[in-house]
């Protein structure tokens, strides 16, 4: 990718945990009962990520379990689509690719019924690894949902360490899906039990007040949650941009009014271009100038996902985020 002047990426960005399938009703505003039909579109945070580094000509890989069936191939059939590495992917004969059905409220913003009792990606283990993989590795990307129960959480754990041991910069994107956890006490000590082995990591306002238990979304909140490993903190404000945090220095970039159709995917968008930009120029983290210039271009490239139903059919172009941000400026 070539928004700062520079090559396209040549490092790799893994991403770990579940893909699944989102059914999104056909029409906005309504309950999952009301709905007339639905939209069927492949998902899940990690995946969304993957394909958003390759639509910006970076190279990804995607490590997790899909179910043996007929949406499990057809999802691992669109990663590869999309230029992503499947390597690290494994089926699971006897348990179900997830589904989840999102609700599309009147103002975009969503809520979810998951089926997944269990699915596959909550079966993947340690065993299954593709521990070269995860080796070759310039950034490992990984959620929260995978810790949710076991013997996923222990393949998580080991991916996390083995990329760590082997120099990639972690990223951490919570991810906050309480319906899925058995109480919001496990989720906020389980969310923050690998708080600090990451380098970067993406938050949102609402998964600020949720793990710090504060209605404040401030400087001062914010920090409360930094640990000295960390290089990169953002709080993601919606429509209204983000906040940033490294060590040195701190603000805010502005974001993007558009018409929201559908905000499925768009904080997965955003981080995938992120990481496309930092993954071969870290030095970027420490270049205030620099790193709000890349932030803008991933707060436009998340904007532009939120005008389609759906994360993956929606996911833009380097092309058109770039025209997006000259009619824009």
């Amino acid at each position: 990718m070539a928004v700062n002047g520079s090559a396209p990426s040549s490092g790799l960005i893994v991403s770990f945990g579940e893909m699944l399938i989102d059914f999104v009703p056909t029409v906005s505003g309504v309950s999952l009962a009301e709905a007339p039909g639905f939209l069927k579109a492949p998902g899940g945070a990690p995946a969304n990520v993957a394909i958003a580094v390759t639509r910006l000509g970076g190279k990804s890989a995607f490590v997790g379990k899909l179910g043996d069936d007929e949406f499990g191939h057809m999802l691992a059939g669109i990663l590869k689509t999309n230029g992503v590495q499947a390597d690290g992917i494994n089926f699971d004969k006897g348990a179900r690719t997830a589904l989840a059905f999102v609700t599309l409220r009147a103002d975009g913003e969503r809520e979810f019924m998951f089926y997944r009792n269990p699915s596959a990606d909550m079966l993947l283990t340690p065993d299954e690894l593709n521990l070269d993989l995860i080796r070759s590795a310039k950034v490992f990307h990984y959620g929260s949902i995978s810790l949710i129960v076991e013997p996923c959480r222990s393949a998580h754990l080991k991916a996390m360490e083995v990329a760590k041991e082997a120099g990639a910069l972690l990223s951490y994107d919570p991810n906050l899906r309480l319906p899925l956890w058995s109480s919001e006490e496990e989720a906020r000590k389980q969310i923050k039990s690998i708080w600090n082995y990451a380098d970067v990591i993406q938050s949102s306002d609402v998964e600020l007040e949720f793990l710090t238990g504060s209605n404040k979304i401030d400087d001062e909140s914010a920090m409360s949650l930094w640990h000295p490993n960390l290089k990169l903190l953002l709080v993601t404000l919606g429509e209204k941009g983000l906040n940033y945090y490294t060590k040195k220095f701190h603000g805010s970039v502005g974001g993007f009014h558009v018409k929201t159709v559908d905000s499925t995917g768009a904080r997965d968008s955003f981080v995938g271009a992120l990481l496309t930009q930092i993954v071969d120029h870290q030095a970027i983290l420490e270049d205030e100038a620099r790193l709000k210039e890349v932030l803008r271009f991933s707060c436009a490239f998340g904007a532009i996902t939120t005008r389609k139903k759906g994360a993956i059919p929606a996911l833009p172009t380097e092309s058109e985020a770039l025209t997006f941000l000259k009619e824009e400026a």
